[in-house]
């Protein structure tokens, strides 16, 4: 199976990590691979440059030999939608089941997605669902999960896309936007939390989000 974990990462933080090994461990992954964008479609631009994110990325997953870092996003001109991605690994895996790790928050705002039905027949979703989280997509996307929803990981297995599988995880209260507000008030007291060190070294050594 290929698994893909995309975000803008800005920075990447221990709920990122706790999200992807908890994937990787229910699902007896061999790889998962982690996809920072571009030009994000839903999200403000990044403020630092993609080596940076890409440098705290490779930090954060040191020593996790299931983790790897896929660029094509970053090496690709214009908006980074996932639908592209997706096709543009379709042609590569054409007979291996492609399944895409996101949060509950992306898909209940996933009938805002470009062409978000396409994505579905491309892949199986993966929908991480931390406790207190509640599933809430619009109509449509209902619809879809009425259909595809499974609790069974052997499906994802047997078939190439189409299904919709909840992971469940532990709360894990860390945003990439309240760790860069944080940093900006100078207020790190928690950032050992939220951040490994190697990560919060590179920031600090680079002054990062400082201003």
């Amino acid at each position: 199976m290929i698994a893909l974990f995309g975000g803008t990462f800005d920075p990447p933080h221990l709920g990122h990590l706790n999200m992807a090994m908890r994937c990787v461990d229910e699902l007896s992954l061999a790889e998962l691979k982690f996809l920072p964008c571009a030009i994000p479609v839903h999200k403000q631009k990044p403020s630092i440059s993609d080596e940076h994110r890409l440098a705290m990325l490779a930090n954060l997953l040191s020593g996790q030999q299931k983790l790897v870092i896929d660029r094509r996003e970053l090496d690709r001109q214009g908006p980074s939608y996932s639908l592209l991605t997706l096709q543009e690994l379709r042609r590569e895996y054409q007979d291996q089941p492609i399944l895409f790790l996101m949060g509950m928050d992306s898909f209940n705002s996933l009938h805002t997605w470009y062409q978000w039905q396409e994505i579905t027949k491309l892949c199986h979703l993966v929908v991480y669902q931390r406790p207190k989280e509640h599933c809430s997509p619009d109509a449509k996307v209902s619809a879809y999960l009425a259909k595809a929803g499974t609790d069974n990981a052997d499906k994802l297995q047997t078939t190439n896309a189409g299904h919709c599988y909840f992971l469940h995880g532990e709360q894990k209260d860390i945003a990439s936007s309240t760790i860069r507000a944080a940093i900006v008030q100078q207020d790190t007291e928690y950032l050992e939390h939220w951040l490994p060190a190697l990560v919060i070294d590179y920031i600090n050594s680079h002054g990062l989000y400082a201003d």
